[in-house]
């Protein structure tokens, strides 16, 4: 029976793994290096040994038994034995334990070399007349003597002798530093393929032309195609660069490396370059096969930008890479890999064709790749059949496929921890929200703060609903997460790539809504509104000196780094001057000024209304989109309210795709 199952589960590996009738290459097992277990071993058993020994020791000298615990001296034996008191006595060395007839014990001592018998002859007392027994004590007396003897010279051999092998290993383990670190998965490990990456397309088709390079390289080769020599992952955290490699892996079935890029970096000088030529050795000897490496912008930074000269050791490590990739001896059996955030950083040698010859981009997914990825993360998580996977693909605009991942288990957690057996919308909800604004905080207020914190978000609220081109308001809360002491969630409908003049424009003034609303209803401002003013602030500079949308023209002013100077260590002066830097300032106080005055505009036109969503606010805590459009109505549709002046920008650290989070 189980013959017959082994033979079944040989003949669905060969199936699935041979399609077509092509060969798989044959793939080594995984190598692991382990740390040293026969040493450890060895060490346990001496420390037990020893132990044994040391309780030997003293077992044997040890009474074996606690009943003679009264001591008395010798002519108190005498007379007992004399007045027949004495019923047995045990001669144990120079000890006597005497047993009295009623039962009673004590114990006595004699002289060193001197008999017993004598003592009872020199006291006229015939030896008959009581029962002795002689302890024979010569194989304890022996082993006391050895232990004694040699158990100290004993210990200090086996010292020496481990602090010297500590000595020796440590020497010889100062060779193994150009050793790789790198992880090898093979093919008997559990796979990820491509059925388990979403949201990718683009860049999943592709790494299936570099999975064909891999698996069928002859094809290539017939019609004079050169086999790409290294793929370039490049996009933002969380989009699933390292997945994807994985996947690469486990699609093509040949040996995989996988080494993060801070691994080659260690004190001593040569090291990670000696790291790279066995890792490369390595993989050729299971070629073909794919090298992975994970944040290679640690070591692959542009040259000549760094502080300790030349022969920095993070070049010297790109330096061995860039030969092992494409130098003399050229390299047509090792894919190489590698992952990034930061493009703008890697060295144009590292990145030319030849070395890195495709380079695949990774964004932020859209509405049907959220769709697919929260479709893969509900596997093994039971939902009501209430949720709606589209809505949740839809509310989650902006967030990456870790994101999502995240807040699935988020949900999963906090219908757990009600005890509930299925998931709902309302923890679908509450995980969104933490998984961007952090958990709930639950803090002590005076209730003037909570109606200033209610009024702020009111104003957030209140001009972005009555501004034709701001997304519809999702949530209100007072509930404080992270730093903020509230929020006002305005989540983009759609996926956008672009932004108008006009759109931007409005985004600026839907952060100054709080400020706003705090001095028509204290007459002073808050502290509250700081990172609303941070934004607002970024973005309006990013719109006059990245995108030309300001009275200066179409002229970018954005200060761009130069070759060998760090930013912010001269690059600025360098390019922009002191008088464009005051034109540039006031061009960005215009563009705030011109915000405030539009939400003051707006509230002004709409305080009752405010009034009403800060007293619901105070009584309700969170308000969501159809209880806000209860009180104040339907969004607006066109053109009623018309904004003028100058347009702001959403910068390039904070996307469209993003939602807005007013605090």
């Amino acid at each position: 029976m189980a013959k017959n199952g082994d033979e079944k589960l040989k003949t669905e590996e060969n199936s699935s793994g041979n399609k077509g009738g092509l060969k798989k290459p044959a793939i080594p097992k995984m190598k692991i290096i382990k740390m040293r277990k026969s040493s450890s071993w060895r060490g346990f058993l001496i420390y037990a040994v020893l132990g044994i020994v040391v309780f030997a020791f003293f077992a044997l000298t040890a009474n074996p038994s606690n009943k003679f615990t009264e001591v008395k001296p010798i002519s108190t034996v005498i007379s007992d034995i004399k007045d027949s008191k004495v019923k047995n006595i045990e001669i144990d060395g120079n000890k006597l334990n005497v047993t009295l007839s009623d039962n009673g014990t004590y114990s006595s001592r004699k002289e060193d070399n001197q008999s017993f018998f004598a003592a009872l002859q020199a006291a006229q007392i015939d030896p008959s007349k009581v029962g002795i027994e002689v302890k024979d004590t010569t194989l304890s007396q022996a082993w006391i003597t050895i232990l004694t003897t040699f158990l100290p010279l004993g210990i200090i051999i086996i010292f020496f002798f481990l602090i010297f092998r500590q000595a020796r290993e440590g020497a010889s383990s100062v060779f193994s530093f150009g050793q790789s670190r790198a992880k090898q998965f093979s093919s008997d490990m559990p796979k990820v393929t491509f059925a388990d990456v979403a949201g990718v397309d683009e860049a999943k088709q592709e790494l299936q032309e570099v999975v064909d390079f891999l698996k069928h390289p002859e094809k290539y080769r017939a019609i004079g195609a050169r086999t790409p020599k290294g793929v370039l992952l490049v996009g933002p955290a969380g989009t699933g660069k390292t997945l994807l490699a994985r996947a690469v892996a486990g699609e093509a079935g040949v040996p995989f490396f996988s080494v993060a890029g801070s691994e080659f970096m260690e004190m001593l000088v040569g090291v990670g370059a000696a790291r790279v030529r066995d890792l490369f050795v390595q993989a050729k000897k299971g070629a073909p096969a794919i090298i992975f490496i994970d944040e290679i912008e640690s070591i692959g930074r542009m040259r000549g930008m760094g502080f300790s000269g030349g022969h920095d050791e993070r070049e010297q490590t790109l330096n061995q890479i860039l030969v092992e990739m494409d130098g003399f001896a050229p390299n047509e059996s090792v894919m190489v890999m590698a992952a990034t955030n930061r493009p703008d950083l890697l060295d144009p040698a590292l990145t030319r064709p030849g070395r890195f010859d495709r380079r695949v981009a990774l964004d932020l997914p859209d509405i049907e790749g959220r769709k697919a990825i929260i479709q893969i993360h509900m596997k093994g998580k039971p939902f009501e059949k209430s949720v709606d996977i589209g809505r949740i693909a839809n509310r989650t605009v902006g967030y990456s496929g870790a994101d999502l991942a995240n807040m699935l288990n988020e949900a999963a957690i906090l219908a757990a921890r009600t005890s509930r057996k299925e998931i709902n919308n309302v923890d679908m909800e509450e995980a969104a929200t933490k998984v961007k604004l952090g958990p709930q905080r639950r803090r002590l207020q005076s209730q003037d703060e909570k109606r200033l914190t209610a009024y702020h978000e009111g104003g957030h609220a209140i001009v972005a609903h009555f501004l034709p081109h701001v997304d519809p308001v999702h949530r209100i809360s007072i509930v404080a997460r992270g730093m903020t002491g509230g929020h006002t969630l305005v989540p983009p409908s759609i996926d956008r790539y672009t932004e108008t003049k006009t759109r931007l424009l409005e985004r600026i003034a839907t952060l100054m809504g709080g400020r706003v609303a705090e001095e028509l209803v204290s007459g002073e401002y808050t502290t509250g509104a700081a990172s609303d003013l941070e934004i607002a602030s970024s973005i309006a500079r990013e719109m006059v000196t990245e995108f030309g949308m300001s009275d200066l023209g179409p002229t970018i002013f954005s200060p761009r780094p130069q070759f060998g100077v760090w930013p912010g260590l001269g690059a600025e002066q360098q390019q922009v001057s002191p008088e464009l830097a005051a034109k540039i300032d006031k061009e960005v106080s215009k563009i705030i000024d011109e915000g405030f005055r539009k939400a003051k505009e707006v509230i002004v036109k709409n305080r009752t209304k405010l009034d009403h969503v800060a007293e619901a606010l105070m009584k309700r805590e969170t308000l969501e989109r159809d209880d806000f459009e209860k009180i104040v109505g339907k969004p607006a549709t066109s053109d009623e309210i018309k904004f003028k002046g100058t347009a702001a920008k959403i910068g390039a650290n904070i996307k469209s795709s993003k939602p807005v989070q007013s605090s």
